[in-house]
């Protein structure tokens, strides 16, 4: 157990679902702290039962502490989680920056949970939680790649507004709202109109015509399986969803692997829930995955154009297992080690 624990971000979208499962899970530690921008500072929050006071989060803020869990901006996450680690802090973040550091583990539980642990050994340090799009496929692609490696992926995700913050659901309502009364509204989170629409671009310009979030999905997929052979194109599409990320995965591995053999490994698998019946429509949709901690797949087939291809359909909660599940899973991973 850890004797003090600090959660910074408390008051976001994701910083609020992390606190309600660390309530939820029975999560235990000697003392919390919660942390946000000055603009949410002096708020209060109830938490296992204890009503805290959300304080301002500073360079000095860490002192004393053991575990920081964070989700915050890249920003935020440079500008402090440095200080963190130098006041003695093992951190876990939710935010992009720290991912590809080679010397920052990027870790799912389910994946590769000793890679934390190696952290944990030195006593302090930064451990990251991958994105949340990249969350979900690399759960799907493990056990795959486990039976017969992964050589190459071509995926398309459909994601929620949720995962541009409070402001994308705000943006989602509101523009549908004006939309369906022939009004006008003002996005916020977004460039485009989200209401009625599908937005090709999540994320800024990179290379060769990608955006960030696609090259994210590239090189966090290599880093999380320990391959840096892997090839990955991924698309990533906004969608006028509330909640829940969708992903078409087509999976190319060194030897053919069937649907009926795919079942079996995604259902022996952790954190996998199989719904797979075409003929009788079940399979996973957003509506039926919001609020869940899984990885939903279905629409398991054989490629028709490649012997060795397989390809599938993938739904799971962004703010859920994509964010502040798998940060708390890592901070229970770290706390049933802890001497």
């Amino acid at each position: 157990m850890f004797q003090s624990v600090a959660v910074v971000g408390a008051t976001g979208a994701v910083g609020r679902i992390m606190c309600k499962l660390l309530e939820e899970r029975r999560f235990k530690a000697g003392s919390w702290t919660f942390l946000s921008s000055r603009r949410s500072a002096g708020t209060t929050l109830t938490f296992q039962g204890n009503e805290y006071t959300v304080q301002e989060l500073t360079r000095d803020s860490f002192r004393g502490h053991q575990l920081v869990i964070g989700s915050t901006p890249d920003e935020t996450a440079r500008d402090y989680f440095p200080a963190a680690v130098e006041a003695g802090c093992l951190v876990i973040d939710e935010s992009g920056y720290f991912r590809m550091n080679p010397e920052v583990p990027l870790v799912i539980p389910e994946i590769n949970p000793q890679d934390a642990l190696k952290q944990l050994a030195l006593g302090r340090g930064i451990i990251s939680s991958p994105n949340c799009s990249t969350t979900q496929m690399v759960i799907a692609l493990k056990p795959l790649h486990d039976a017969a490696r992964v050589k190459r992926v071509i995926v398309s995700t459909y994601q929620a507004v949720s995962g541009a913050g409070l402001q994308g659901t705000t943006d989602l309502e509101e523009g549908t709202k004006a939309s369906l009364a022939s009004g006008n509204y003002e996005y916020s989170a977004f460039k485009h109109a989200i209401a009625f629409n599908a937005i090709p671009q999540i994320g800024g310009p990179k290379e060769e015509g990608y955006t960030s979030e696609e090259m994210k999905m590239v090189y966090e997929t290599r880093k999380i399986l320990g391959d840096p052979s892997i090839q990955v194109s991924a698309t990533c599409i906004r969608i006028p969803v509330a909640n829940c990320h969708s992903e078409t995965i087509w999976v190319e591995t060194e030897r053919p692997v069937t649907p009926a053999e795919a079942r079996k490994l995604f259902e022996a698998f952790p954190g996998i829930v199989v719904m797979d019946d075409l003929e009788n429509g079940h399979y996973p949709m957003p509506m039926n995955c919001t609020g869940r901690d899984e990885v939903f797949i279905g629409r398991i087939r054989r490629d028709l154009s490649h012997p060795n291809g397989l390809t599938f359909w993938c739904v799971s909660d962004n703010l859920r297992k994509g964010a502040a599940t798998n940060a708390v899973q890592i901070a229970e991973l770290l706390s049933q080690h802890k001497v």
